[in-house]
Parts: C-alpha cells; structure tokens; sequence
C-alpha cells in the first residue's frame, strides 16, 4: 500500500495546463447537472494577522475513481502566499494513492476555471482586459484567457506600483501584448471590456458608475467569508453567475457583498449546458464569481497522478509500515 509522494517541480514537470481543459468544462457541467454530494470547506483564521487554513472536500467527479482532500494555508505577505497539499485516495478503498504539493495544481486550475467562465460570459468582440490584482492568479488568468480570445490591450492597477510593473514587464515579454499600468482602479477599468481582479480586498471596490455598459467581471478574490471586490449594487444590475450557488453566498461574491442567493442567475455548469442561461445580448454586464471548488483538484491531481506513475516520476512511501 504505496503512497505517490510529488513535489512542487514534479507536479509543474507533469501538469500542462490546457491538457485540463476539457476535463474541467465537462466537470462543471456535471458538477451543475447531477451532484450528490455538495462542495465542502472548512476554514480558520491562525494566529498571526490575516493568515488563514481552508480545507477543501471530497473532491469527487462521476468519472475518476478517486476522490481528494485538499489542505491549503494562506499567507498574503509570504510568497507564495498560498501553501498546501492535495490528498489523493482510492474512492473504493481509501487508500491514500498520492500527496503533493497543491500550489501549481491550484493555480493552474482556477486560471483555466476563471477563463472558461470569463470566455463564455464576455462578449464575443471583448478584446480590452483589465487585471486588478498583479499577483500570480492575474498573470495566469490573462495566460489562460489569451488561450481562448484575441487580446488587444491590457490594463494592470495593483496597490503596489512596484508589483503592476513588473507584471507589465512580464505581460510583455510573455505574450507580446501592449500594457498599460494604472494608477488607480478607476483609470484602470475604464475602457476594459473584461475585468478580472484577484486581490484580497475585504472591501468592494468596483462599482456600475464605474465601468462601461456591456463590461464582463470575474471576481476571484472572494473565497472566503467576508471577501468583497464587487459592490451589491454592481452585482444586482448584472446577470452573475457563480460555481456554487451555496458557496457564493457562505464565503463568496454574493455573501461578501451581503447579498442572497435570489441574485444569482445560473452556475457556470448551467450555462455550459445551456448557453441562453448565460450573455444574451452585448448591453449586458456579466459577472462571475467563482469561489473554486474540490472537484477541480481531484481533476488536476489524477491527471498529475496518472502521468507520474506512466513516467515513473516522485517517491513512495509506506505509511502504513
């Protein structure tokens, strides 16, 4: 009874991220159209200011034999700020197949989740991003976004000057499309078509006097109670589409902005299945606020699982010997 045991650079070795496209569409779907058993977290602050431990579970999809257990620990001043494994079990039998480093895995899937909503949500000619936020997520949200859509020009407001540049710089390098860095959210969302932000605001800061009329919004930072990046009164004039009708309102978008789960138009699995669920015409805003969910990481880990054991990759280990 071996344990797989990966590391951070194995699991970057093994994972390519758009190979976690269809598989992660499709989960959405499902997850939307016939769920048994609902997303789980539980979380606690630790005792050092604004650090905080979540624990993501079961991760669990119709079509993978396995299920994961995620444990993730935040640190907003650490880099990287996001540190944890994923657990990977036999569904049948509980046994603990693999652990590895979840940081990668995490990055990668909520850039491709957040780019599947953002592309099916945005109008079709949306080709002017805004990137609030010039983190890790905000580079691999526009890399995951430039997989799907032209894009034209990109705008970057982050509360530190020194980070929007360097993220212009990379942006530039890296994808070869002009960047503006901004001085405040206001100049930086004003001719974007699609706005994506992933800080760790607590207080909302995008509003509808704010951004254009047909705009697209993907909310990212909020996934955990008391997380705010977009105003009640925003999100009430839009159609907002979430992952988790639940989790938006217990630690997501709609909670954070005190909201209820009447707001919430559709998940971003109904809207797969039913494109009319979704944009209707180009006047629309649309948001989506995803907060992730664990069976996105049971997706990246067996894939990640799948390819160590073909290439022969990791270590294991006898936990029970």
């Amino acid at each position: 009874m071996e344990t797989l045991l990966l590391t951070r650079t194995e699991v970057q070795n093994l994972l390519k991220p758009l190979e976690l496209y269809p598989a992660l569409k499709e989960a959405f779907a499902s997850y939307s159209l016939n769920r048994q058993i609902p997303a789980q977290r539980a979380s606690s602050i630790l005792p050092q200011e604004n650090n905080s431990v979540m624990l993501l579970f079961p991760g669990l999809i119709s079509n993978i034999p396995a299920y994961t257990v995620k444990d993730h620990a935040k640190f907003p001043t650490q880099s990287p700020s996001i540190k944890g494994v994923i657990n990977l079990h036999d569904l049948e039998t509980g046994q603990l197949l693999a652990i590895m480093d979840s940081t990668y895995i995490t990055t990668i899937r909520t850039g491709l989740s957040g780019a599947i909503g953002t592309h099916l949500l945005a109008r079709r000619d949306a080709e002017n991003v805004t990137i609030i936020g010039a983190g890790v997520q905000g580079r691999v949200q526009l890399h995951s976004l430039f997989q799907f859509r032209a894009i034209s020009n990109v705008f970057v407001y982050d509360t530190s000057s020194e980070k929007a540049d360097r993220f212009a710089i990379n942006i530039k390098k890296e994808l070869d499309i002009p960047i503006t860095v901004c001085n405040s959210v206001e100049e930086a969302v004003l001719d974007g078509d699609i706005i994506i932000s992933a800080t760790w605001s607590r207080d909302a800061f995008l509003y509808s006097n704010m951004v254009k009329k047909g705009v697209h919004i993907t909310t990212l930072g909020p996934d955990a109670a008391g997380k705010c990046e977009v105003s009640a009164e925003l999100i009430e004039k839009s159609i907002f589409v979430c992952d988790d009708r639940d989790l938006a309102v217990q630690v997501g978008a709609i909670g954070g902005a005190g909201l209820t789960k009447e707001y919430i138009h559709a998940e971003i699995g109904e809207v797969i299945i039913d494109g009319k669920l979704g944009r209707t015409n180009d006047d629309q805003i649309t948001i989506f606020g995803a907060v992730g969910l664990a069976f996105q990481d049971l997706i990246g880990a067996w894939h990640v699982y799948q390819k160590a054991k073909e290439q022969k990759q990791g270590r294991c280990i006898d936990f029970l010997g």
